[in-house]
């Protein structure tokens, strides 16, 4: 849980003698996520990332605990992004494969998992801070921080393209839709920018043009796509290339963006703004960082699995890295023991540099993990950083204004609980048929 991360100390493991007693049981970790269907690429080349960083661990031992070694092996299950399969899942990972961690993308496949996964104290990962609450105390958010990092992109823009103003966006009715949708106007409205178009939509029976259009007959500066679905999100970019736009493009994800450099051009994609890096980026190796070496991850990544590189990639291996610290620390794969271990320190250095456990004030519990997140633009059709904003500063100044547009749209844990993450404010509803 210090400076120390897995794969740093694989670098001098090798000068030790292995301990193999142990090695004919396996700890066995669960993956309940979309490994098919719209969603697919924020759960299936995390599960590729998975499977290296077991591969990795593995070799050299596998897990110490008590003095003993054992293999790590993933149990996978493609839930797509449906609650009832991901139901089916957990009770399958669970009470056939007894895992000791369950990682999710989470969203509207962890609502229906909620007192169930409670009752057996399972300890699960989610990559959507927002499914955060009280009631789920064994539930963390230890590598993405969603939507909240969405704030540096804005405040980036306003700070290095003073001239864009106007904002049209749109978002999915969803669990993965409306806190970022919350996030963005509260970003945008730190900084000023009027927001001249909004809409809302069904992520099933979605069409790009009847979204788009709209939004460019509002004349803005910037087009913001959310957290939007990959499919939708190239959707969305071909169209507005189609019909000329000329302004700025600001995105959650942009996920196999090469593919949209090629179907639109290189000029158009150039300075699109998102908030996922190539891992081999030169500024990453000047970060304090869990893979020690993200390029390695990177090269062997795409060398195994060559066109899956998403947003994702990397964060359910991040997790692992956390979870495998803090086993080792407290010696127990129990999940209040790990839980505890986790917390005992206060600081963890995450995947962009040091973080701090965070959450009471927005979710009601400090299970989430909160520091530096990047900011990413196209340039010269690659991927590269432009900078890291701090999360921590930003709430600092404006946690009052996010909290408010996160009650507007329903989105505080206690107003899921009691109402479901569909709820949407009637005031804000503007959904495309």
């Amino acid at each position: 849980m210090g400076p120390s991360s897995f794969a740093h100390r694989l670098a001098i493991s090798t000068a030790f003698p292995r301990l193999s007693v142990g090695m004919n049981e396996s700890v066995n970790i669960g993956f309940l996520g979309p490994l098919s269907g719209p969603v697919e690429s924020w759960g299936l080349p995390g599960l590729n990332g998975c499977r290296i960083w077991v591969d990795w661990l593995n070799r050299n031992g596998g897990l110490m605990i008590g003095g003993r070694r054992y293999p790590i092996e993933i149990k996978a299950y493609d839930c797509g992004y449906d609650g009832a399969r991901a139901l089916d899942g957990a009770h399958e990972l669970i009470e056939k494969h007894d895992i000791k961690l369950l990682m999710m993308l989470g969203g509207d496949t962890f609502t229906p998992l909620r007192d169930y996964l409670g009752e057996r104290r399972i300890l699960t990962s989610t990559l959507l801070p927002s499914d955060l609450s009280p009631d789920s105390p064994y539930l963390i958010a230890p590598s993405e921080l969603h939507p909240v990092y969405n704030v540096t992109g804005v405040e980036w823009l306003a700070k290095n393209r003073p001239a864009l103003r106007k904002v049209a966006l749109c978002s999915q009715n969803d669990a993965l839709g409306l806190p970022s949708l919350a996030t963005y106007r509260a970003a945008f409205a730190a900084e000023n920018m009027p927001l001249v178009k909004q809409i809302q939509y069904d992520a099933d029976r979605a069409d790009a043009a009847a979204i788009v259009q709209p939004m460019l007959e509002a004349d803005p500066d910037i087009l913001c796509w959310c957290t939007s679905h990959t499919p939708m999100v190239h959707a969305m970019t071909e169209y507005a290339h189609a019909q000329g736009f000329k302004g700025q493009i600001l995105s959650c994800t942009m996920d196999q963006y090469d593919r949209l450099v090629d179907r639109t051009s290189a000029e158009f994609m150039e300075d699109v703004v998102f908030q996922f890096p190539d891992f081999d980026d030169p500024l990453l190796r000047e970060k304090a960082f869990f893979f020690n070496q993200p390029h390695v991850f990177f090269e062997e990544y795409n060398r195994r699995f060559p066109g899956t590189w998403s947003a994702v990639s990397w964060e359910y291996a991040a997790i692992l890295d956390i979870w495998h610290s803090a086993v080792e620390k407290c010696n127990s794969i129990g999940s209040g023991s790990v839980l505890a271990a986790m917390k005992q320190l206060g600081h963890v250095t995450h995947a962009f540099g040091p973080a701090r456990w965070w959450g009471q004030d927005m979710f009601g519990i400090d299970n989430a993990l909160i520091g530096d997140w990047p900011v990413v633009t196209i340039r010269n059709g690659k991927a590269r950083i432009v900078g890291f904003g701090s999360l921590p500063d930003w709430l600092a100044r404006h946690g009052d204004l996010l909290k408010q547009e996160m009650m507007a749209l329903g989105q505080l844990w206690d107003q899921r609980v009691s109402r479901g993450h569909g709820y949407i404010s009637q005031r804000d509803r503007s959904a495309v048929p």
